[in-house]
């Protein structure tokens, strides 16, 4: 629980599948409001992964304060617990700052565990994870959810089977005999207000594959080569869609034609995914649908009367 009193106003968060153009709306917000941007994007707090998580720009960064970006080598875990503390930590410090804290990106869980609170698990245990890690990359992830989803159906279902959380959620249910989910909450210290972009699908969905394409013109094959380089193992970061395919391709074991359509095919299940779950995102949530490229004047209707309380 915190120390203080929670502030009376409302943290304001923008969300929602990936593509939706997220980063560029709170480069222009920021443009406009004394603003600082803390990320809510589970791989931009590695260093080196640029391309591939469309990451701000060290220019556009100048413009406008981030935090929570560019934290950890590939090789380093960062887990949800870990972005709860450095994104409450960087929210008191941009207050203190007299800004204005805006939470953007599209990690669903990471913005859950914020603005709902989180279950306080134990360190991670590296020699258990990496056994883990094992077994997925031998057998696939099927054994490991149903070992979960045995102790815990909650569980199961939250980790959508992204594998970063899978062996997270395992490991704590092996190291203490219980699943994550029946582990007493803490608290979030603040209270958030959420705006998710909401485009229909049809929009979206080419949109995914352009940005995809951009990605490997970009030189996505050449980041991910200079990161294996560097740090050969990196298990957690690898994980991200885009650096699992490509290395893939790098390692021999598809060309560089199926290594693209498959990030296409991993995106498109991402973005799905993150209608699903934002579909259900609870507290204080609108929704703004729109197509085109007609988000803004939402967004900006949004942010200006979610400030009024700063």
């Amino acid at each position: 629980m915190p120390d203080t009193p929670q502030p009376p106003h409302l943290i304001p968060v923008l969300t929602g599948p990936t593509a939706t153009g997220k980063t560029e709306l709170a480069l222009r917000l920021g443009r406009l409001f004394p603003l600082a941007v803390v990320s809510a994007d589970a791989s931009m707090v590695y260093q080196g992964m640029d391309i591939g998580t469309a990451k701000p720009s060290l220019a556009e960064r100048q413009q406008v304060r981030h935090y929570l970006i560019d934290l950890l080598h590939p090789d380093q875990p960062f887990s949800v617990w870990d972005y709860v503390r450095e994104a409450e930590a960087a929210i008191a410090t941009i207050l203190e700052q007299n800004q204005i804290p805006l939470v953007v990106g599209g990690s669903g869980y990471y913005i859950r565990a914020l603005s709902e609170g989180l279950h306080p698990l134990p360190p991670p245990d590296l020699e258990l994870q990496t056994q883990l890690w094992e077994v997925i990359a031998t057998r696939g992830p099927g054994s490991l959810l149903a070992e979960l989803e045995a102790a815990s159906p909650e569980d199961a279902v939250r980790v959508q089977r992204n594998p970063r959380r899978l062996v997270r959620a395992v490991e704590v249910l092996r190291r203490t005999g219980v699943p994550p989910a029946k582990i007493p909450r803490r608290a979030p210290r603040f209270r958030y207000q959420k705006l998710i972009l909401w485009p229909p699908w049809e929009w979206l969905e080419p949109r995914l594959k352009a940005r995809v394409e951009q990605m490997f013109e970009q030189g996505l094959v050449q980041e991910v080569e200079g990161l294996l380089v560097r740090y050969p193992q990196m298990p957690t970061a690898l994980q991200s869609i885009g650096y699992k395919e490509v290395a893939g391709f790098l390692q021999g074991k598809y060309t560089l034609e199926e290594a693209q359509e498959a990030v296409v095919l991993a995106t498109r299940a991402y973005a799905k995914r993150q209608y699903t779950w934002f579909r259900k995102e609870p507290g204080r949530v609108s929704f703004l649908p729109f197509g085109a490229d007609a988000a803004w004047a939402g967004v900006q209707s949004w942010f200006e009367s979610s400030i009024q309380g700063f």
